[in-house]
């Protein structure tokens, strides 16, 4: 299983930074999770539109779902249009993507896959569990099974007791970490710290790290450090373009940059 980042940014992008998108590879398959704001040219800089075999989005925030809809314009307009793509997402969580255009214009260059956060279901060769993890709108943590390795990946979320049982044994444990320290109280429910995801890596037994959703303008030296202290396994950073293999045991992320 192959991990590519075209952002990582949380709340909006900057002029380095998409936010939120990753594309999964296993067994020729490519499974795109979150295409937030900026992340389709990133996209075209690994993968023509037709090579997407779907999409996974935890959750309806933009910045995790925003460039679903210049992906769906660039299949479902072309002269010769590939099959819907499907898209797996929470009940009514790209509601507002889709609805961006006349429901005429795209209708036959996606097919919705509805699900609940705690659903179990396949898509291609990923077996797929999901929780309900909390944040301001309903979002799932999700964990990405293959015979040859394991992704958990938290979406956008704040503390909970599942997020361990999320990242278990994981080959890889993709956390959003908002802040460094110390969540504001106003978002304290809601969002993470690299601290905690360092704390929650360490109880799963994860083999690595990777931190992302950083708010913008963080030192990613810094939220690396601080995770750190809890998690003594290889961390990264999400930055676009990184390429990490999920069995490459013992390497450190800028060893499996391609």
């Amino acid at each position: 299983m192959q991990l590519t980042v075209l952002g990582g940014c949380g709340a909006w992008p900057t002029a380095v930074q998409a936010c939120s998108g990753y594309l999964v590879e296993y067994d020729g398959f490519r499974l795109l999770i979150d295409p937030g704001y900026a992340t389709f040219p990133r996209l075209l800089q690994h993968s023509t539109v037709d090579a997407v075999d779907a999409v996974l989005v935890t959750h309806g925030h933009p910045d995790h779902c925003a460039d679903l809809n210049p992906l769906l314009r660039a299949r479902g307009l072309s002269d010769d249009p590939p099959p819907a793509l499907p898209v797996y997402a929470p009940h009514g969580a790209v509601d507002a993507v889709l609805a961006l255009d006349k429901p005429s214009m795209l209708a036959k260059a996606y097919h919705l896959h509805g699900f609940n956060p705690g659903d179990r279901f396949a898509i291609g060769p990923f077996t797929t569990d999901t929780w309900l993890l909390p944040h301001f709108v309903p979002n799932a943590g999700i964990r990405l099974t293959t015979p040859e390795a394991v992704l958990a990946y938290t979406g956008d979320t704040g503390p909970s007791s599942d997020i361990p049982r999320l990242a278990q044994g994981v080959d890889l444990f993709l956390s959003e970490a908002t802040y460094i320290h110390r969540v504001p109280n106003a978002d304290a429910p809601y969002l993470l710290t690299a601290r905690l995801a360092g704390q929650y890596a360490h109880q799963a037994g994860a083999a690595r790290l990777m931190l992302t959703h950083l708010w913008p303008g963080t030192d990613p030296a810094i939220a690396e450090e601080v995770a750190a202290e809890a998690f003594e396994r290889p961390i990264g950073v999400s930055a676009p373009g990184l390429v990490t293999h999920l069995r490459e045991e013992g390497r450190t992320f800028d060893s499996a940059i391609r």
